[in-house]
């Protein structure tokens, strides 16, 4: 076990190829899906805390639901939708990092839309008296509500981030984990580790939780500089 981790620590110092390839598609790949799934979920978040319609409570189940939806079968929903007999099988998405994006973008979008929603209706709850006294528009209020809250939306983006980054098993069957082209750190974790290369699995593992818990850090900065700052 102490030689795999000297081997691990190897691989990093010397800037492996392979393993560089690896993170690189990872993070084209989660960094991609949390901005789609920030800039689809983070509006739905909103009108939902701010709105009240038909329909409202069923989609914040639904939400709720998809939060903790496994993520296979997303992941069979979507390789569905892109084989070449499903409905989106002519875009030739299948088991490329395109097809692996909308995997994940269908996987973080509820998480972020469930956690804004949640934030933002505690927000509106102490200010909508005062926004429907001044007859603001809608979109200005939103703007409002989405910047006094950024700092706490940042926790919301960051689980997006995790989750997407974390992501094991939709990736697996939508991206194939094809060498050089949609291998992923997760993916290749569990490929390496069933293979015995732990040296690897361990270098990949190492980088994994390196950049979750810089995102962690730089997140909790950004909130302590704030409060100071504002209070």
């Amino acid at each position: 076990m102490l030689i795999a981790f000297q081997d691990a620590l190897s691989l990093l110092a010397h800037l492996d190829g392979g393993v560089v390839g690896i993170v690189l598609v990872s993070l084209q790949v989660s960094l991609t899906a949390l901005f789609f799934g920030t800039l689809i979920g983070l509006p739905l978040g909103a009108l939902l805390a701010t709105e009240e319609f038909k329909c409202k409570k069923g989609i914040i189940v639904t939400l709720n639901t998809l939060m903790g939806v496994p993520t296979v079968i997303v992941g069979v929903v979507v390789y569905l939708l892109l084989s070449r007999t499903g409905p989106l099988g002519s875009w030739g998405w299948l088991f490329t990092a395109k097809g692996m994006i909308i995997a994940q973008t269908l996987l973080t979008t509820p998480l972020i839309a469930a956690l804004s929603r949640q934030i933002l209706e505690d927000s509106w709850r102490i200010h909508r008296d005062s926004f429907l006294a001044l007859h603001l528009p809608r979109l200005s209020y939103l703007k409002w509500l989405v910047w006094d809250c950024r700092f706490s939306l940042s926790i919301a983006i960051l689980a997006g981030l995790a989750r997407a980054i974390s992501e094991v098993g939709a990736v697996m069957i939508v991206g194939g984990n094809i060498d050089r082209s949609t291998r992923t750190m997760t993916t290749a974790i569990a490929l390496e580790t069933s293979k015995g290369d732990l040296p690897l699995a361990l270098a990949l593992g190492m980088i994994l939780l390196s950049i979750v818990l810089m995102a962690n850090l730089f997140t909790f900065a950004v909130r302590q500089i704030a409060e100071r700052r504002y209070g």
